[in-house]
């Protein structure tokens, strides 16, 4: 039986498997049925070559006169393409035997217009051309898809190009980058043939960064592919800052533009007039992007007519911000373009410049956007930081490489807030630190006494009036003092507090620069030298200044920290449920929607020292509601942590467990106080219920995910609660060792200030585990640390549910061990000692 007869067409079997598009061709021979005109459009090394084959395979039938395809890019004379394709389609002048002579003169005449030529040869046919590679003779291409789409009927064109035709008719179709996971089955089928055995699975992660690195691009991931016969997938993926040198082992049969990747990015370059050029070049200073209006600060007045072109010729990739809305545009380089185009900013002798202009105009940003922070603008505006974060921290990179001091501080001080905000205390001490080595310690000894400043320091862009500049030097200090908060034992060395007394005496209360930020931080320097009228005083000045000034937001601040401080007292609780009060309706008057859930869990911290439970978990519940109405997810986890432990104070201790669960599996991988305070307050509750073990593991967990939290109240707090699992378990030496550290820590000035009835809680449980200890024999000892306990209690202090339960637990042993009668005696005697005294008997 003799073969099928072979189908009309010219396209070549394919040596290599198709990956990852079959999305892709089902969407083109939809397109291709609806439209005679179907460009595909993407930046070079995209896979569009092959897309357009494979689709045109798909499609062939329904084509009873063939899928043609015709190869554009050896041409380098655009007058030539008529020819080209018609040579393309085997196309012949045919001529009906027995024409008359008028006939053979109209063939004569059209012997030398191949594009008459090609439109007869297609005329009757029902066909497909795919024109490939059209970018660098577009005119040519374009004119001629024009023609004969309007003299061949039955004509549909497929085309590829890294621009559109801009012909009548003409539909899209862009070729995404590969995801991911078509990306990695791309790497695993080029690596398998490059260097057999190789399997993605044995190194998933560098795996997963080519790929990402190569921006999903099939070509570029062909080429890492062939260079795993000689290297290792990490050290491809550690290479690819270089990935012009590494990426150049193409094949032989294609073209030189396909065989490295500089040639594939060369050949869009080459395209380029000197305008696009100028503005591809100074694109690549940007970091994530940028909106029209950055891109013309940086770009200079040829940004909006060349951005347009180079999304046209797929350079740039357009999207809508944020992935709709009316935000506008935004316009980004792959990285492989960018590093290209980064080489050739260097090349041109411009980079300074461009990175002066984008410092400029990110600092401008920052500046004008901080102040929305602080009112009913504030969600747009954290969008906006959110948006631009990264080109925000590129612009600090270059001030800080400039060693420009003044552009730096700046930055750092308008950014501050929004970094306090969403909780990113890591980078905001990394910032203040770089920026603190580029000028003078304002705060080295002697202390120098801080003039009297209304002005913000970034109420105006730099340059900087002097004292406006000492002023900015000190802001930034105190912006890296305040994020020292989980580190807190640098500061206990005498190098440390000299700073720590020189930094106090710096400003007087109530200056008005100290109730702004980020000069309200002074708060805390004086809080850490231990001296709690003083910072009681820092507090009550901060709120008179605001109210004599008429301030607004600085009032709802200074009413809001001046709660949290007055919570830590029992006595001061109604003070401080005044203070949230206040400070609630300020916020909620002006807008700010971070602020009121601060107020409300300052309410909720003096109702929880007071012991109204059920209120206290009604204001965080409602805190929770507005943090996360403005996304601070950061917040709404160290909320629901309080809401957690505090309804389990309540009697709801069920729910209260699984919230503090959710807070845990939602916040993995998070860094944020919510994390330990979750996990500490489950340890807790699992200890009062009889799950030793468990609780164990969870204060295990901590310290494994936390080491480097070294804060010494709340480390004072871990070992307690370990103490008191020691002694629940009868492990008493274990127990007493523990409380030892803890009452260490409980001794620091800045415990004793946050939280002053920690020695009392840990001289409890020294009561417990030293009752156990030796058959009996130091529960004397035992009674006299629950008198001390008793008699270090703050003034009106109200214990707590747990503080409560342990109380009666230590007593009643330590009773059922000595007696009534000796247990009052050994209770006397333990009333007269000094703190230090009641340490030593542990």
């Amino acid at each position: 039986m003799p073969p099928p007869p072979r189908a009309p067409g010219n396209l070549r079997a394919r040596l290599t498997s198709f990956v990852g598009r079959d999305a892709d061709i089902g969407t083109i021979r939809g397109d291709l049925a609806s439209a005679r005109l179907v460009t595909l459009l993407g930046p070079g090394g995209a896979g569009k070559t092959r897309l357009s084959q494979e689709a045109g395979e798909a499609v062939a039938g329904g084509m009873p006169d063939g899928v043609w395809l015709a190869e554009l890019a050896p041409v380098d004379d655009p007058e030539v393409v008529p020819e080209v394709v018609l040579t393309a389609l085997g196309a012949r002048e045919t001529v009906l035997h027995g024409a008359g002579a008028e006939e053979m003169r109209a063939v004569a005449e059209r012997r030398d217009d191949p594009l008459v030529r090609l439109a007869e040869h297609c005329a009757r046919r029902r066909m497909l051309l795919i024109l490939d590679n059209c970018e660098h003779v577009v005119d040519a291409a374009a004119h001629l898809v024009a023609e004969l789409l309007a003299r061949c009927p039955g004509l549909t064109v497929l085309a590829t190009s890294r621009e559109p035709l801009g012909v009548p008719g003409e539909l899209l179709r862009p070729v995404e980058p590969l995801p991911e996971p078509y990306a990695l089955r791309l790497l695993a089928d080029r690596g398998a043939a490059a260097r057999p055995g190789f399997r993605v699975q044995d190194d998933p992660e560098a795996a997963a960064e080519i790929c990402r690195r190569l921006d999903g691009m099939p070509l570029a991931i062909e080429l890492a592919a062939a260079r795993l016969r000689m290297l290792t997938p990490r050290q491809i993926a550690d290479r690819l800052d270089d990935r012009f040198r590494l990426l150049t082992s193409g094949s032989r049969t294609v073209l030189p533009r396909q065989q490295t990747l500089r040639a594939v990015v060369d050949w869009s370059w080459e395209l380029l007039d000197a305008d696009e050029r100028g503005v591809l070049r100074r694109l690549s200073v940007f970091a994530g992007g940028c909106d029209l209006a950055a891109a013309e600060a940086v770009c200079g007045p040829a940004a909006l007519e060349a951005l347009g072109s180079l999304v046209d010729k797929s350079l740039v990739v357009a999207s809508l911000a944020d992935g709709g809305g009316n935000d506008g545009m935004r316009y980004r380089l792959l990285e492989t373009v960018a590093e290209y185009a980064g080489e050739r900013l260097d090349e041109s002798g411009e980079r300074t410049a461009a990175e002066r202009d984008h410092l400029t105009y990110y600092r401008e940003l920052a500046r004008t956007t901080d102040p929305l922070l602080r009112g009913a603008g504030q969600r747009a505006a954290i969008e906006r930081f959110q948006l631009e974060y990264e080109n925000l921290r590129t612009a600090l990179r270059h001030a800080v490489a400039a060693r420009d001091e003044q552009e730096a501080l700046c930055l750092v001080l308008s950014l501050c807030w929004y970094w306090q905000m969403r909780d990113q205390r890591i980078e905001a001490r990394t910032w203040a630190t770089a920026v603190m080595a580029l000028g003078p310690d304002p705060f080295a000894a002697p202390a120098r006494p801080a003039p009297v400043l209304r002005e913000s320091c970034t109420d105006s862009p730099p340059p900087m009036r002097p004292e406006i500049l000492d002023e900015a030097r000190r802001g930034v200090h105190l912006v890296h003092l305040a994020c020292m908060d989980m580190d807190l034992e640098m500061w206990d060395t005498p190098r440390a507090r000299e700073k720590l007394r020189v930094i106090s005496e710096t400003y007087r209360p109530g200056q008005p620069q100290i109730c702004r930020s980020p000069g309200f931080l002074w708060f805390f320097a004086v809080m850490l030298t231990g001296d709690l009228d003083s910072t009681r005083a820092v507090v009550d000045a901060s709120v008179r200044t605001c109210r004599e000034l008429g301030y607004s937001w600085e009032l709802a601040q200074a009413l809001q920290m001046r709660a949290n401080v007055l919570a830590n007292r029992s006595f001061w609780a109604a003070d401080a449920t005044r203070d949230a009060d206040e400070a609630l309706e300020i916020f909620i008057r002006i807008g700010d929607v971070w602020g009121a859930a601060e107020a409300l869990s300052a309410r909720g911290e003096a109702r929880e020292r007071s012991g109204d439970y059920p209120r206290a978990a009604a204001d965080y519940e409602a805190a929770i509601t507005y943090a996360e109405r403005l996304g601070a997810h950061a917040q709404a986890a160290v909320l629901g942590a309080r809401l957690g432990s505090v309804l389990i104070d309540a009697g709801q201790g069920e729910r209260g467990e699984q919230l503090l669960r959710e807070v845990l599996d939602e916040g993995q991988g998070m860094v944020s106080e919510a994390m330990p305070a979750a996990r500490l307050f489950l340890a807790i509750r699992l200890g009062r219920t009889g799950r030793l073990a468990e609780a164990r593991e969870q204060l295990g967990m901590l310290r494994t995910d936390f080491g480097d939290v070294r804060f010494v109240v709340f480390d004072g707090f871990v070992v307690g609660v370990e103490a008191w699992l020691d002694a629940t378990e009868g492990r008493y030496a274990e127990a007493v060792e523990k409380v030892r550290r803890a009452l260490a820590r409980a001794a620091d000035q800045v415990t004793r200030v946050i939280a002053p009835h920690m020695f009392s809680v840990h001289l409890t449980t020294a009561a417990i585990a030293l009752t156990g200890l030796d058959g009996g024999l130091r529960a004397p000892d035992a009674a006299r640390c629950l008198a001390v306990c008793d008699q270090l209690l703050p003034p009106g202090h109200l214990p707590s549910v747990m503080e409560r339960e342990v109380r009666a637990e230590a007593e009643a042993g330590v009773r059922a061990v000595l007696g009534d009668a000796a247990y009052e005696a050994a209770y006397a005697e333990g009333g007269g000692l000094s703190l230090e005294e009641a340490a030593a008997l542990v």
